[in-house]
């Protein structure tokens, strides 16, 4: 009898890994064929075809064309291990070890998921839905740099800066266009973007000694 409830335990696992599998599936064949042929011309039923499911599995794992969307949003904060920024933010009141965690997060976003990052802000511009996530997501890194910014000592932050330009600032050089230019255009390695930042983000945020 002990024996028939551990096999029943296991399948139940084994079911749940199973069901994970088949997310994960879906969510990388849809991505692919968003970024292959474009959100508008990509359908729940192609999505299903690429996954080798049914779409009513599809319906049943994200619901829609925008669940699943926001759902590769999630994971790109994943893949861009968001915990290990918030490990280093947390491990120092440095500014410029808290600029240098922040440009770490961004390259690694924007080297594992510029693909769906742009793909999500192009097709904003025709779909309210992706662009309503767009933005969302935008507010989310904001709002994430307005707290780290406004923990800093006085003093920290250049005398003619307040905090909501610094964000702006910050945004207008750490974005996906810039890391596109450099690594495409101008040959630039993902380190050196990096460092880059790091070092620009000091000079244009934080009040320079003497």
């Amino acid at each position: 009898m002990a024996e028939e409830s551990g096999r029943r335990r296991y399948n139940s696992l084994r079911r749940m890994t199973q069901a994970h599998q088949t997310r994960a599936e879906i969510a990388d064949a849809a991505r692919r064929l968003f970024v292959a042929q474009g959100w508008a011309a990509t359908t729940v039923r192609d999505v299903a075809r690429e996954a080798g499911v049914s779409a009513p599995t599809v319906y049943a794992a994200y619901q829609n064309k925008t669940g699943l969307v926001w759902a590769l949003v999630e994971a790109a904060d994943i893949a861009a291990d968001l915990p290990r920024q918030i490990d280093e933010l947390e491990a120092t009141s440095d500014p410029r070890r808290h600029l240098s965690a922040m440009a770490g997060y961004d390259r690694r976003l924007f080297e594992r998921a510029g693909d769906l990052i742009t793909l999500l802000r192009d097709a904003g511009r025709t779909e309210p839905e992706l662009a309503d996530l767009y933005r969302k997501a935008r507010e989310v890194a904001d709002q994430t740099r307005f707290q780290v910014f406004a923990s800093w000592p006085g003093g920290a932050l250049r005398s003619d800066l307040d905090v909501p330009t610094a964000v702006d600032i910050y945004a207008a050089l750490c974005n996906i266009d810039v890391y596109a230019t450099l690594t495409a255009e101008r040959s630039w390695s993902p380190d050196r973007i990096e460092q880059w930042w790091s070092e620009t983000l000091a000079r244009e945020l934080l009040a320079q000694p003497g």
